[in-house]
């Protein structure tokens, strides 16, 4: 027989390998540990975390419905498969929260109530809504997607980007991303690395992260500490004839990606990061929990919330960057920052229900 308790389901595309999905699973803990039955829906089997025993997880494949010709008519089929296996298998949650444009676009069509969008990125940036014709297109379909339910957003900057390109064609909201602080540190102690005194840069080698300012600012310093790359990416290989073309190959080292990068962050002097655009900045929060001191980019949305403003440098300024990055390398702990307990699983998950409590209480008034 099941259990009277509070219900709430995370839905996402797969559980495959980027900072969203994690976010599922630490959120998914804080709904726990304030009593709610958690259950996580996924439309890919595909996972590459440790998946928490405390958490319900449900695999309902997309692929047979690729067959459907059309994207919103496939997506609508697929929603209303997935609203009777909920039914079914789950009941009715308390709580929906969908994350990412895949899982969007799905519940979009659903006819299930306490749906809440999680916004994870600054749309505008990723998808290029200003500057192609497919981008246009997108901010189009999306302004019909989150139209039809609550967004949280996961910063202050995301929600800026949010009102500013979509208007307020939904009640929106700004709640970080939840951080496990203790299972970060306990995987931070999971080994120690072969390298001693370097910097260390975390992510995928892709547009936003720009590699490539990071490596020319670093050329512009004494390069007194190596600078250790881990991620992988498309564009890996530029990233590594950059490196060539700079004369940086014994200073440089790509460690390649690790499921577990704590131990190396734990074991930096400093962390850099110089991205474009962020929509939280989870691996800023994640140094700050391992106590190293991290300068990046001030980027639209994301860093600004979680570092004082002397970490802080200009986007693609190379000499300005080359300068921060030769500060930290004199002495990283000017640029140590404190995390704040704001972020723990279950503070943020009670901002959530505060959220859709706040919504549905709106909408009964309206």
């Amino acid at each position: 027989m099941k259990q009277d308790k509070k219900v709430a389901l995370l839905a996402i595309n797969c559980l495959q390998g980027g900072g969203a999905e994690r976010v599922v699973l630490t959120l998914g803990q804080g709904f726990y540990e304030l009593g709610y039955e958690v259950h996580i829906l996924r439309f890919k089997p595909r996972v590459e975390y440790d998946l928490n025993p405390n958490l319900i997880y449900h695999v309902l494949k997309f692929k047979p419905y690729k067959m459907i010709p059309g994207t919103q008519r496939r997506d609508k089929f697929f929603a209303h498969a997935v609203d009777r296996y909920v039914k079914k298998n789950i009941g009715q949650p308390d709580i929906i929260l969908s994350n990412l444009d895949r899982s969007d676009s799905i519940f979009s069509y659903s006819s299930l109530p306490n749906i809440i969008y999680v916004i994870h990125n600054t749309l505008s940036l990723l998808y290029k809504f200003a500057k192609t014709d497919v981008g246009h297109q997108r901010k189009e379909n999306f302004t019909r997607i989150y139209s039809k339910n609550p967004c949280a957003c996961v910063s202050n900057g995301v929600e800026k980007d949010f009102v500013e390109n979509f208007g307020h064609v939904t009640s929106t909201t700004a709640i970080h991303n939840p951080i496990d602080r203790d299972g970060i540190q306990k995987l931070a102690d999971a080994f120690i690395p072969e390298y001693q005194n370097y910097i260390i840069h975390v992510g995928s080698f892709k547009e936003a992260k720009r590699h490539d300012v990071l490596l020319r600012a670093y050329a512009k310093t004494d390069q007194s500490l190596p600078l250790l790359l881990l991620g992988k990416g498309k564009l890996q290989s530029n990233t590594e004839a950059l490196v060539a073309e700079l004369n940086l190959e014994d200073k440089v080292v790509f460690l390649g990606f690790h499921e577990n990068p704590f131990p190396y962050i734990k074991h930096a002097k400093f962390k850099v990061l110089t991205s474009d655009w962020e929509g939280f900045a989870l691996v800023i929060a994640e140094s700050l929990v391992l106590g190293t001191p991290v300068i990046s980019t001030d980027c639209q949305s994301g860093p600004s919330e979680l570092l004082p403003q002397k970490n802080l440098m200009p986007m693609r300024d190379i000499d300005a960057i080359a300068a921060k990055l030769s500060l930290a390398m004199k002495d990283p702990e000017q640029f140590h920052s404190e995390f704040s307990e704001a972020l723990l699983p279950v503070t943020i998950a009670k901002k959530y229900i505060e959220f859709a409590s706040n919504v549905n209480n709106t909408d009964k008034r309206s």
